[in-house]
């Protein structure tokens, strides 16, 4: 886990437009086409405080830079339901 050094805290507003851009963008995201997706309306050191948050409270993953939603992910959710059962 990195750490960031915070000049500011994020909005609840910028955090909750962040996870609605990662959980509606049908394709891969990697952190900077995140950041061009949200049209400059997010300072980047404010977007790695905010992915930092949203690693921390297990809503996303990193796979090989990939950012990945997995808070209540219908796909993930499936693919665990027919897993083994012990």
């Amino acid at each position: 886990m990195y750490k960031v050094e915070v000049v500011h805290y994020p909005r609840l507003d910028t955090i909750l437009m962040v996870e609605d851009t990662i959980r509606n963008t049908k394709k891969e995201l990697t952190r900077t086409a995140l950041y061009r997706a949200l049209e400059g309306r997010v300072m980047y050191q404010t977007l790695k405080v905010i992915l930092e948050y949203l690693e921390q409270s297990h809503k996303i993953i990193f796979s090989n830079s990939k950012i990945v939603w997995i808070f209540s992910n219908e796909k993930l959710d499936a693919a665990v339901a027919k897993g083994r059962k012990y």
